[in-house]
């Protein structure tokens, strides 16, 4: 019974190499139907394609899809703790799209990802706040109130920011889906490309942090 036990082991090693070795860090994309893949196919969305990019470059992390469509920055905060498990090293928060489209107060908005940050950053998980745009049809007060939380959030807690998480996507028919708001698959590897060095700085601040 060992042998044959032994013998199946070998087998899912030679079959399976991935599953042998953990990754070193576990990367949580903590966001809404933008990073969620709305309408896409699974291998589509930005997590999945980030996770192959990041195969490619060599790095050795898991990259977690908890993205939420229809998600506002309140409701990123209320299930902050089991979307982002007790072993992540790493988040990447794309969150507030949902509370521009509706509205909410910048207040609100620039009160939760505070939050969202302090948290993740007490708990000692490196963090990278993907940064949103208030739609100009709000008009320059809204946009005014809005568009600096990110950055100023990320200069409070010591975080990473990539300003707008829709860089060369965003009104780019070719890039988005019949709605003009959510990227296509095309739309999502190209905010991979752009967004790519700035996980990379995320992942080497993550390593140096662990020791």
């Amino acid at each position: 019974m060992n042998r044959f036990l032994f013998v199946l082991g070998v087998f899912l090693l030679a079959a399976f190499p991935g599953a042998a070795q953990a990754a070193d860090l576990k990367l949580v994309v903590l966001g809404d139907s933008l990073s969620a893949g709305y309408q896409l196919a699974p291998e589509d969305a930005f997590p999945e394609q980030l996770q192959k990019a990041l195969d490619e470059k060599g790095h050795s992390v898991e990259v977690v899809n908890a993205g939420v469509s229809g998600d506002t920055t309140s409701g990123g905060l209320s299930r902050l703790d089991w979307s982002v498990g007790a072993d992540t090293d790493a988040v990447i928060v794309e969150l507030g799209a949902n509370d521009a489209l509706r509205g909410i107060s910048p207040e609100i908005t620039r009160k939760n990802i505070e939050e969202i940050t302090r948290r993740l950053r007490e708990r000692g998980v490196e963090v990278l706040l993907a940064g949103m745009l208030a739609p100009r049809n709000l008009g320059p007060e809204y946009a005014d109130a809005f568009d600096p939380i990110y950055a100023d959030v990320a200069n409070a807690h010591d975080a990473l920011l990539y300003p707008f998480f829709l860089e060369g996507v965003a009104l780019d028919q070719d890039l988005n889906l019949s709605d003009g708001m959510h990227p296509n698959a095309a739309g999502v590897a190209v905010i991979v490309e752009n967004i790519l060095p700035k996980v990379t700085e995320l992942l080497a601040k993550t390593k140096s942090s662990k020791g």
